[in-house]
């Protein structure tokens, strides 16, 4: 598998993936898709290794603040009556009721979302409330997505990992540790079905190939034969889905 070491930067810890190949040099990579990923020779020690990311540190934070900085354009969503909200490659409409009562819940019927807010409550505490339970909502529902399409990918693949599991990550869709575990970037319920196959059968893959080598691709094609109009998707459309949280 992939091993997800971390880069300390004075009070910032850089999180990347290393990967070993036959090469002479090394190549960094710093993208919204795929985050820190390092490509090193095969020959190269680890104690170089190790001063050559130091020397390079300076570089890659500057390159993640400029990522940051274009994930401040994407528009949030403001959870007002009208706007719609992204859930697997479709936009449904949000309906917002001030109610009298004491708590706000948002919930999904009818190819609409429906949510209910304290009357006296502000726009700023609607749009913090119902955005955090929108998350939870996304979670909950855009698991049993997520293990449904496991499963098919599963067989196809014959592997079977240690777990599944959706979290917060800035800078990566999806992540494979040595142990097996798989974790995806929650925020990827939102996109189209066919590019939540993508990150899956990417993830799934390292299973049985650590390295993004010609193996590991051939393994993606053979179950995803346009993986890269997929993946291409992210790159274009990824920061949309930064629009909530």
């Amino acid at each position: 598998m992939i091993t997800l070491p971390l880069l300390k930067y004075g009070t910032t810890n850089i999180d990347y993936e290393i990967h070993h190949q036959e090469r002479s040099d090394m190549k960094i990579s710093v993208d919204l898709v795929n985050g820190v990923e390092i490509y090193a020779p095969k020959s190269l020690e680890d104690e170089k290794l190790e001063k050559l990311l130091q020397k390079k540190a300076p570089w890659i934070k500057t390159k993640l603040n400029e990522l940051n900085e274009v994930e401040h354009f994407t528009s949030k969503k403001e959870f007002v009556s009208g706007e719609k909200l992204p859930y697997l490659g479709r936009n449904y409409k949000l309906k917002v009721h001030r109610e009298a009562v004491n708590h706000a819940s948002i919930y999904y019927y009818q190819g609409k979302f429906i949510a209910t807010v304290p009357q006296k409550w502000s726009q700023e505490e609607i749009q913090q409330t119902l955005e955090l339970q929108l998350i939870d909502w996304y979670r909950k529902h855009g698991m049993m997505k997520i293990k449904e399409r496991a499963e098919y990918y599963q067989n196809l693949l014959g592997v079977t990992p240690n777990s599944i599991n959706l979290r917060t990550q800035h800078k990566r869709w999806g992540t494979c540790t040595p142990k097996g575990d798989i974790y995806l970037n929650w925020r990827i319920v939102m996109a189209p079905v066919k590019v939540i196959d993508y990150v899956m059968v990417h993830e799934l893959s390292h299973l049985l190939v650590a390295e993004h080598n010609q193996e590991f691709w051939n393994t993606v094609i053979s179950i995803l034969p346009d993986y890269e109009e997929r993946k291409e998707w992210l790159r274009i459309h990824g920061m949309e889905l930064h629009c909530i949280g």
